[in-house]
């Protein structure tokens, strides 16, 4: 049997497995088996993102939901953490989302919450992936007299955006703030320009026009160049770049200094640490954080945790915890008391309500923490065998880590969302740490291609 799920999802190359029409119409079967209670008509949740493929995948998990007698409700655009909310808001018995994140536009996925806006669990996805595998869908399907509707539902993006502005405090306001915002021409192209209008900020909005193949195109969270340049050229306040489905934040201060989302963690636990709010005095992040991040908590008297890499992981480490925020370094954060999953636009408001309250720039809060220098390069690969069983990649990682002794630290991981071999070098200074991750990169290039 094939596996389906990955560290996130499903996630592809659309029309090709498995992110097909056929693929998605029998995920939607399943996922409609799996939840189906005796006496209760469903009601599951679709969003996507901006992305050309969403049509198809949307209509295709539409017909296999309904197949199965329970009601779609479709939302259209939306961001990831938006769905999540939504569903619970709805009482929805599950939501689905359309969107391959931060990939580019010709790679799709599929990303299933649970009625309380959690990510299913394991053993879900897994009966999901045997349903699926087990070619017995066709023998569960509904009676024609049983089958579902599909109905639009309007008025989603008005209910985030009122969940989203409970988010920030009550008497505080963003008039004055100039912020240019980076949508990505992805899922947040109207609601974050909308919801930061409203609350009476200057906004100058940049990858806001999607057509369906621009979605992250050298822009947003993970190309925040331009997003310097127009916060420089307009002389604002702060510059927000989001990823394709909206669950991340990179942000830019006024000097045009692009600000990682270690160190947005840092600086919003350290907000929360003096207003006697960080839970259990624990944040959490993965082993992908900068080693800056570690020495930052540790002289703030803040415990902290690591986890694995991917928001799953971080959020099982907060509940384990009790941590109230938690995130990675690519600017998915958790803060638990507001919602289920990371939300770029709940880790904006958050970091713009810290300027206001504090009365201090961007540039100012960020110097609570110095990062590392620190080289990261990704390695396209053909297969993903047990690194620790190839003797001259785990030979080429030990002597890295001997020349680098105390003074850093070496990762070398796959990603699980796409065909590739991240290896990540920190050390005294950028030029070490280029030429060792080179290195490690060179023999990954060589052994797994």
């Amino acid at each position: 049997m094939g596996k389906l799920f990955g560290t996130d999802g499903i996630r592809g190359v659309v029309n090709k497995h498995p992110m097909t029409s056929e693929m998605a119409m029998q995920i939607g079967q399943a996922v409609a088996c799996v939840l189906r209670k005796k006496g209760h008509r469903q009601k599951i949740v679709i969003g996507k993102d901006t992305r050309l493929s969403g049509y198809m995948l949307e209509s295709a998990l539409a017909s296999g939901i309904s197949s199965m007698g329970a009601d779609v409700i479709l939302v259209g655009p939306m961001p990831t953490p938006g769905i999540a909310f939504i569903t619970n808001n709805m009482d929805a018995d599950c939501g689905i989302i359309i969107s391959a994140s931060h990939n580019p536009f010709d790679d799709n996925g599929i990303k299933i919450f649970s009625k309380q806006g959690f990510k299913l669990s394991d053993k879900q996805e897994l009966e999901i992936e045997e349903l699926v595998f087990s070619k017995t869908l066709q023998n569960l399907v509904s009676s024609p007299e049983e089958i579902g509707r599909a109905f639009r539902e309007t008025d989603a993006l008005g209910r985030y955006i009122v969940f989203l502005k409970h988010t920030f405090p009550k008497n505080l306001d963003l008039e004055g703030v100039k912020i240019v915002l980076d949508c990505a021409n992805g899922a947040t192209y109207k609601v974050a320009p909308t919801i930061f209008k409203e609350m009476r900020a200057e906004v100058i909005s940049i990858n806001a026009e999607p057509d369906g193949k621009n979605i992250n195109l050298n822009c947003g969270s993970l190309h925040p160049e331009q997003l310097s340049e127009e916060v420089v050229k307009n002389k604002a306040d702060i510059g927000l770049a989001f990823d394709g489905d909206g669950d991340r934040l990179i942000s830019v201060d006024e000097k045009g200094n692009i600000i990682s989302g270690d160190t947005v963690l840092a600086i919003c636990a350290k907000n929360m640490k003096e207003e006697q709010t960080l839970r259990n005095n624990v944040v959490v992040s993965t082993v992908m954080s900068n080693l800056g991040l570690s020495v930052a908590l540790k002289g703030m008297g803040i415990k902290h945790v690591q986890s694995k890499v991917g928001d799953r992981y971080v959020l099982e480490e907060m509940l384990k915890n009790g941590a109230v925020i938690g995130g990675e370094d690519s600017g998915h954060i958790i803060f638990s008391e507001y919602h289920t999953t990371g939300d770029g636009l709940i880790t904006a408001l958050q970091l713009l309500a810290i300027m206001q309250k504090r009365k201090k720039t961007l540039f100012e809060l960020s110097k609570v923490m110095k990062s590392f220098p620190q080289t990261l390069i990704n390695v396209d690969v053909k297969s993903k065998p047990d690194l620790k069983g190839i003797a001259e990649i785990t030979r080429a990682i030990e002597e890295a880590e001997k020349e680098l002794g105390t003074k850093g630290r070496v990762l070398v991981r796959y990603s699980g969302t796409q065909p590739m071999c991240r290896v990540m070098v920190e050390g005294p200074t950028i030029e070490k740490t280029r030429g060792l991750a080179t290195k490690i990169a060179e023999v990954v290039k060589k052994k797994l291609n």
